[in-house]
């Protein structure tokens, strides 16, 4: 007979109330699209923390006289790339990793010792202690023996090509840009969704204003969806709720 702790209840009762709710809202929206978030200020969010990355001391912008050149900009004529907070550039997502890893462990050990004892202590123990059959040279025999063999592969593909708009939330001390996208298309019952964030230098953004995601730093890229196929394609929340409890 099996016997539930009052933990693993609390567990269960609490994600058959979250598979409750779940249910609930598909079933009001059965027949439905989904819905696509509003436009939010990320800023604004919960959780949202402003970049915080050792700078340099900040250097003022020196202006000669008589002259419409100003120190540190990059051509005469206004810069049309983003250069400040709010303003837009394009990303262009390149994924291309492949990796392949292959891991092979044999391990094999034997042990063996005996322990007795000898001579008249020996046969005085025969005599009085052990019973007939039994010697004392022949106290203890241990023997173990141990065999391990291990085999592990990785064998991975990811390709992933798209662009993304995405805007200047932040202006580093020392000039670089922290940027942030997210897009979200919805076809039929299923919506895409796409997100970019990290942090770039005005000089890695080219004359028409995009960027490259491998020339982004503390780049955190996500791609994935959400409807109809995505919530088919998941385990049940009963399945997922056992998989992470039980200890078999």
């Amino acid at each position: 007979m099996i016997t539930l702790s009052k933990n693993l209840l609390a567990s269960i009762a609490l994600a058959a109330l979250a598979a409750g709710c779940s249910t609930a809202d598909q079933l009001a929206q059965v027949g439905q699209q989904p819905a696509l978030n509003a436009i939010q200020d990320p800023t604004t969010q919960p959780g949202y923390r402003p970049v915080q990355m050792p700078m340099p001391e900040p250097q003022q912008a020196h202006y000669s006289p008589n002259s419409l050149w100003q120190s540190g900009s990059r051509a005469f004529f206004k810069d049309q790339r983003a250069n400040q907070v709010g303003d837009i550039l394009t990303v262009v997502v390149t994924i291309d990793d492949s990796a392949e890893i292959e891991n092979k462990t044999e391990r094999s050990r034997t042990d063996s010792s005996g322990a007795g004892v000898g001579g008249a202590l020996g046969t005085a123990i025969d005599t009085i202690f052990l019973p007939a059959g039994m010697a004392a040279s022949d106290l203890a025999n241990v023997n173990s023996s141990s065999n391990f063999k291990g085999d592990g592969s990785v064998d991975r593909n990811e390709t992933l090509q798209t662009t993304v708009a995405a805007v200047v939330t932040q202006v580093l001390p020392n000039g670089n840009l922290v940027i942030e996208g997210r897009q979200e298309v919805r076809v039929n019952f299923e919506v895409r969704e796409l997100i970019v964030a990290g942090i770039v230098r005005p000089e890695d953004i080219t004359a028409n204003n995009r960027i490259a995601s491998e020339q982004i730093a503390e780049a955190r890229i996500g791609y994935g969806g959400r409807g109809q196929i995505t919530t088919v394609q998941q385990p049940r929340v009963g399945n997922q709720v056992l998989d992470i409890l039980l200890p078999f």
